[in-house]
């Protein structure tokens, strides 16, 4: 029975296990007689609901057949209303919820037509197509990966940074804080000028800012404004109506980024909240005309605001920051679900049944260095050549520490689902359902050639 492909086979021909909602507790054991009290509407057999979800083949009418189950989870509700929604290219949306396709494949050469100061440590970088065609949309929140050469002595950086400029303008704006000792932040702040040209790979991202009316919460605190001041940009284009709350943190009006510009965007717009902190005001800063409050943006001042508890939320900042206020924003009666937060670095891991491990810096595997394709980890800044010795790029990422989620690991779950940067894969055991377009299942996949994974 050591065969990868047993879990996948059993889902493929219908032969799932599951477990029965025990509504009573008492003994039972193998060989009891199984009596069937009454039947539910729709009589869908468990083998059909297991097969709608992981399967190929998700039709819209089984769909909502499949949701007019009363016993049926909240789980599943959700995954087969995800299923309902999901676009063409997008895969398994009721298992894994990934950056919608790629404009293009791997990277292209960008103009750099503009650089602007926003405030004493960060700029903007406009990008435009080198003849001047206009550059497919980007969806609002999402970020751009580049490929930085900072000089002949020091090899390719991968870096990731939100679009922070209208995402229909036919031109991409990033925008980069200047870190302490940060390689690509200093070479993009000191040495890029106007003319040069950077290798960009499309925008990507599921921190994407939603299509309904419920309230839209955009809160950020210092170079975390980025993406939820693209969401802006979309809000006051398309003059929206819903009740939309900016709430930010700076340390001063010398490292408040985007003042004029949000501001404008606000006054656009005909309902809306605003609340600036300003954690260390400067001597030129007011009260009233340049922040709301001094201090910093907590749960507790979270919670004096109020938002309403229908909103669709949006965080970005430091870690610590969105884990207090996603706290703040639950306590208040926000459902996790339309919490949303984006990392700039590695996401955590997930690794069920094994218990946690303190985290180690990604690095290199031991033993001797492979000789196959180099393997690119764009947000562990790592890049190993592949070693046959690996079953799946699952184990390669476990042997360097790269955070990684899966479950299955054997192609059926979709956990694993990463967004595939550059290159191609190849699978074995096959999954059961191919991922979404741009992206690849780790668990059961091995390089074709050079790749970069969004890990």
């Amino acid at each position: 029975m050591n065969d990868p492909r047993i879990p996948a086979l059993l889902v493929s021909h219908h032969r799932p296990g599951f477990y029965f909602r025990v509504l009573q507790q008492g003994e039972v054991q193998a060989g009891d007689e199984i009596t069937k009290l009454a039947s539910g509407p729709e009589q869908m057999p468990v083998a059909d609901a297991d097969a709608l979800l992981y399967l190929p083949g998700h039709t819209r009418q089984q769909l909502l057949r499949a949701l007019r189950i009363p016993a049926l989870s909240p789980g599943w509700q959700a995954s087969f209303r995800a299923l309902l929604d999901g676009g063409p290219g997008s895969g398994n949306a009721g298992l894994a919820l990934t950056s919608p396709p790629p404009a293009w494949p791997s990277f292209r050469q960008l103009t750099v037509a503009a650089i602007t100061r926003e405030s004493d440590s960060v700029i903007s970088i406009r990008l435009e197509d080198p003849k001047g065609a206009p550059l497919p949309a980007a969806r609002p929140g999402q970020y751009l990966t580049l490929r930085l050469q900072p000089g002949d002595q020091q090899g390719s950086m991968l870096r990731n940074y939100s679009l922070s400029g209208p995402p229909d303008a036919g031109y991409y704006r990033i925008s980069i804080k200047r870190e302490h000792d940060g390689a690509a932040s200093g070479y993009l702040h000191t040495r890029l000028a106007v003319g040069d040209q950077l290798e960009i790979a499309a925008p990507r991202g599921t921190f994407i800012l939603d299509d309904t009316h419920a309230p839209v919460l955009l809160i950020s605190a210092g170079i975390g404004a980025t993406p939820v001041l693209a969401m802006l940009q979309t809000l006051a284009e398309e003059r929206s109506d819903r009740q939309i709350w900016w709430l930010h943190g700076a340390q001063n009006g010398p490292n408040h980024s985007f003042a004029a510009e949000t501001q404008a965007l606000l006054a656009s717009l005909p309902n809306v909240h605003t609340h600036v902190y300003y954690s260390r005001p400067g001597p030129n800063d007011r009260e009233g005309r340049d922040f709301d409050s001094a201090g910093r943006l907590t749960a507790p001042q979270l919670a004096e605001l109020d938002p309403p508890q229908d909103s669709q939320a949006y965080l970005c900042g430091p870690t610590p920051f969105m884990d207090e206020i996603s706290s703040g924003l639950a306590a208040l009666g926000i459902d996790a679900a339309h919490i949303h937060t984006e990392l700039f670095g590695p996401a955590p891991g997930v690794t069920p049944g094994i218990a946690a491990r303190p985290a180690r810096p990604p690095h290199a595997p031991a033993g001797d260095p492979g000789s196959g394709p180099t393997i690119e980890f764009a947000r562990s800044d790592l890049a190993i050549p592949w070693s046959s010795d690996y079953g799946s790029l699952l184990e390669l990422a476990e042997a360097c520490d790269v955070p990684v989620r899966w479950s299955c690991r054997t192609g059926v779950c979709h956990t694993c689902e990463t967004t595939l940067i550059a290159g191609k894969v190849a699978y074995s055991p096959d999954p059961v359902e191919p991922p979404a377009d741009g992206s690849l299942l780790i668990c059961c996949s091995q390089p074709d050639d050079d790749l970069v994974l969004d890990l």
